[in-house]
């Protein structure tokens, strides 16, 4: 096995010995390291506007820039993770970007409104990231609430929320074309899936970690031939560019709208908060009361200044903290570095608008993989949820029952209230209020302090 890395002591730090975490590398290293973070999250973070903005009726140069945009924001959220400011940041090797969580809820926001939902989904998530940054503080006491048998089936309906997505791309995407669904372009969604999976399977090192990305690459180069890949977005991108603010319009605030982002907050402080006791241990420096609260308003602070700039909502990415894992790289400057570099990328349109090179059946090939990895994930995390209780496998079978029916009924809550199915059209959010629900009722509610403690979340410590 490599040897990690042999650190910098920080100019800064008080002590003759620096922590790994607040160590420094060589600069060439500090870049290439900080360009691998970038690298294994850069499909994630262009993943959630790729869906949106068709979803709403934005053209190809319109999604472009929201994915330009994307890359902006989750810099600026990285960075005020890791350097963080005040007890904004959890100063850990923490890289945050767009979360999953909240693609469903905005497309089920932007049902019959088109572009003008834009304005409405980014009125909610400023409100929630507010609403997260005031409750920082208080969550942390709440941690117990949220147990890997709420967490784990949240994650899960995550996943299986968007794997339609990567079906209907697979198909062409558009409904009405002629080709939808032809086998020309269920065979390139095929080859580029089967080119992800030889990829993993066979690369080391930092080109597995990138082998989306090189299947994202393969399959384009196997569509060009084919007539299926349109440069039309990267000639009429510029070089240089800035992310307007609310370059869509001034934020609009409707109450649905807002519950159902909220709800999404919650999500994914939930998450935040196991990343970060979990990375805690990763890099030795075990997470206290004050370090989540930090790392939590860092989320709610990105996610809130995330729509001035046309970005949606920011949590901590996963796969980032298995690469500090594989690595042993655990200086938060490194992946600082690779907050830098996002923004440089969301500066320059033209970096952006490549991915709209890529014909969507290979992103649906490629989605299928990267999709059903968040559901995998949520398995995992059920795995340690004590499911030899029958309590918990209630649970989860029934909030993930809940949580498919937008899936598999579309239709099934056409006569409510237009209001209520911006929340009830998620499948992720009943999913998730429902798993709260039950699990506060069997494992709770009428239960000794104690009795229920088998598959509870990690207690955080005090500071």
């Amino acid at each position: 096995m490599a040897q990690a890395p042999r650190f910098r002591k920080e100019s800064a730090a008080p002590t003759g010995e620096a922590h790994p975490v607040d160590g420094t590398l060589p600069p060439l290293k500090m870049f290439t390291s900080g360009l691998q973070h970038v690298a294994a999250m850069y499909a994630g973070v262009v993943a959630p506007p790729m869906i949106v903005g068709p979803a709403v009726g934005l053209s190809a140069t319109e999604t472009a820039f929201l994915m330009g945009a994307s890359l902006f924001t989750a810099g600026l959220a990285t960075l005020l993770q890791t350097l963080g400011f005040w007890r904004i940041g959890a100063r850990l090797p923490f890289v945050n970007g767009v979360s999953f969580a909240g693609v469903t809820p905005m497309i089920a926001i932007g049902k019959g409104q088109g572009q003008d939902a834009i304005p409405v989904i980014f009125g909610a998530i400023i409100v929630a990231g507010a609403l997260g940054f005031v409750a920082a503080p208080y969550f942390g006491k709440l941690v117990r609430f949220f147990p890997p048998v709420v967490t784990g089936t949240v994650i899960t309906l995550i996943g299986v929320s968007l794997l339609p997505v990567a079906f209907n791309w697979s198909q062409g995407g558009n409904r009405t074309a002629a080709d939808y669904g032809s086998m020309k372009n269920i065979g390139l969604a095929a080859a580029t899936l089967v080119i992800v999976l030889l990829l993993r399977k066979f690369l080391r090192g930092f080109l597995q970690q990138i082998a989306i990305l090189l299947g994202l690459a393969a399959g384009t180069l196997l569509a060009i031939p084919l007539g299926m890949a349109s440069f039309d977005t990267v000639r009429h991108a510029s070089l240089v560019g800035f992310p307007t603010p609310f370059h869509f319009g001034a934020p609009q605030f409707q109450v649905a709208a807002i519950v159902s982002m909220c709800i999404v907050m919650l999500v994914c402080m939930t998450e935040s908060t196991a990343d970060i006791l979990a990375l805690g241990r990763i890099v030795d420096r075990p997470a206290d009361a004050r370090t989540i609260e930090g790392g939590l308003r860092a989320d709610a602070l990105g996610s809130a200044l995330s729509p001035v700039f046309n970005g949606f909502m920011c949590s901590a990415f996963a796969q980032n903290i298995g690469l500090v894992a594989m690595t042993k790289v655990r200086s938060r400057f490194v992946v600082a570095t690779g907050g830098g570099i996002l923004i440089l990328l969301g500066l320059c349109p033209m970096a952006a608008s490549v991915i709209g090179v890529v014909p969507l059946p290979v992103l649906g090939g490629a989605g299928i993989v990267l999709f059903g990895s968040v559901a995998a994930s949520g398995i995992q995390t059920l795995a340690g949820a004590a499911m030899e209780r029958g309590e918990n496998a209630l649970i989860v079978a029934a909030s993930v029952g809940i949580g498919l029916i937008p899936i598999a009924a579309p239709d099934f809550y056409h006569a409510f209230p237009k209001d209520l199915l911006v929340v009830l059209d998620s499948g992720i959010s009943t999913g998730c209020v429902t798993a709260i629900v039950l699990n506060l009722a069997f494992n709770h509610l009428g239960v000794r302090r104690g009795a229920a403690a088998d598959g509870l979340a990690e207690p955080v410590p005090a500071h």
